[in-house]
């Protein structure tokens, strides 16, 4: 279970030992490794992958416009150009339920084209829709739709594809498999590593292939419809622990313990750049939407800005007295925050690199961090049992979710930006109003810690992982 020869061991310092316990990671003079469970806790800050839609340019001239997701801040123009159709997507950041829509529309008509006069009228009424659906609130309450008893040996992520339909797990049993969300049947399970699969993601938001890493040392590139592995890149010395696609999906990044992350070309199978510059392990990165940037958190208290094409280091963001443990730029680009171990989080600007602000109030680490999808809320989840609201732009702390019994490993806002979900070594998840803090669902059943958790694209189906080896899916 999760051995390996001729490699130093790590050991958790904690309440309870094993995978998704609380602690840090330490360096123990052991000759060898076993217990793989206890080595990469929820201190490695690992949460799902950022979806991130691929941005259209260089259009012209439209004809009609339509709401595509009115849950993401953004509306679709659809248009026809040299005979084709093409869309363009136009994203609606500031959109609150007390804007002032005709207003809004005005100011996107003077910097897009596509909106003209003729068309106005509708793009005013389709905002308005959107505005609409973000005042909802949320009454929705799930329930428990299936239980799949995933993997023989323990769970270690859960990811889904952008539209809901497929989900894969990885395992200490060496696979990672696929499912269907709908039917929660197995589709087909990925086999080839040679130790644990750790970290893993679709290739969103295309959802044609995934990648795996593994303690192994190497990351394999997969087909979802075949399963057939299209390259198995090696190059990195030690454990792989957190991966990504970049959004165009013609890179995929990989961390390892072995202090450096990697950039693959998914076509070629090669290596196009190591990233080296981190004096501790890698444990968690991150592309920005455009693709140009991608962020590194490590074990040695900083995270590293880089440049995507050159793989040049940009900036250290050094202020953390702690290990890092999530980060993760905002929307636009502008903003990226982190969570430490040393219980704070903190805002930079992502294009310079300064610190702009530190988020304090938790009691223990913080263990996952992340930003709506507009942009404008942060949420931390703590060892403290709590997971707190904060103002991006006020850096004001909005709300307090207090009532989980146990430390929070997981963090994430509903697609709307109203509800956030949590997961926790109490054994349940739950839901939050994201305003107020207020507790609306607890969703309870699993045998033991819930690990990860995850709304899908339209924020109707979520996902939980539990270390007591199974999935839940919650309708």
């Amino acid at each position: 279970r999760g051995e390996c020869e001729n490699r130093p061991s790590w050991r958790v310092s904690s309440r309870r030992q094993g995978l998704g316990t609380a602690g840090r990671v330490h360096r123990a003079p052991a000759a060898g490794w076993r217990g793989g469970a206890a080595v990469l806790s929820r201190c490695l800050g690992k949460r799902l992958q950022l979806e991130a839609a691929q941005r259209p340019s260089g259009l012209s001239c439209g004809t009609y416009c339509k709401v595509s997701a009115v849950l993401h801040h953004r509306i679709i123009l659809e248009y026809v150009e040299g005979g084709e159709s093409k869309t363009r997507s136009i994203d609606l950041l500031d959109l609150k339920p007390d804007t002032d829509v005709p207003a809004l529309v005005e100011e996107i008509q003077k910097g897009e084209p596509l909106i003209t006069d003729s068309c106005l009228e509708h793009v005013v009424h389709l905002v308005q829709r959107l505005q609409d659906k973000l005042g909802e609130k949320q009454n929705h309450k799930f329930s428990l739709f299936k239980v799949l008893r995933t993997h023989i040996l323990p769970l270690t992520n859960v990811a889904f594809n952008k539209s809901g339909s497929r989900f894969i797990t990885g395992s200490y049993d060496r696979t990672c498999k696929l499912w269907d969300t709908v039917s929660g049947e197995e589709l087909r399970s990925l086999e080839g590593h040679r130790n644990v699969v750790y970290a893993i993601a679709f290739n969103n938001p295309y959802g044609d292939k995934i990648a795996t890493g593994s303690f192994d040392k190497t990351c394999k590139l997969w087909s979802t419809e075949t399963g057939k592995c299209y390259h198995t890149f090696r190059g990195h010395s030690a454990e792989i622990v957190c991966l990504s696609f970049n959004p165009q999906s013609t890179l995929l990044a990989t961390g390892s313990m072995d202090t450096t992350a990697k950039l693959w070309d998914l076509e070629k199978g090669e290596e196009v750049a190591t990233l080296s510059g981190h004096s501790a392990e890698i444990i968690a990165l991150s592309f920005n939407t455009t693709g140009d940037r991608i962020i590194t958190g490590s074990f040695d208290h900083t995270v590293a800005v880089w440049d995507v094409g050159t793989g040049r280091l940009l900036h250290t963001l050094i202020g953390h007295r702690g290990e890092i443990s999530s980060a993760q730029f905002n929307w636009d680009c502008s903003l990226i925050v982190t969570g430490s171990m040393d219980k704070t989080c903190m805002l930079w600007n992502a294009v310079t690199g300064t610190h702009i602000a530190t988020l304090a109030g938790h009691r223990k680490e913080v263990l996952d961090v992340c930003f709506d999808y507009a942009g404008q809320r942060i949420a931390t989840a703590s060892a403290d049992g709590s997971a707190r609201v904060y103002n991006a732009e006020t850096k004001q702390c909005i709300a307090k979710l207090e009532g989980h019994e146990d430390e929070i490993s997981k963090v994430c806002f509903n697609p709307k930006g109203n509800c956030i979900l949590t997961a926790s070594s109490d054994k349940t998840a739950r839901l939050w109003d994201a305003a107020t803090g207020r507790c609306l669902q607890i969703l309870e059943g699993h045998a033991d810690e819930i690990f990860s958790c995850a709304f899908n694209y339209k924020g109707d189906t979520i996902i939980t992982g539990s270390k007591d080896n199974s999935c839940r899916i919650w309708h």
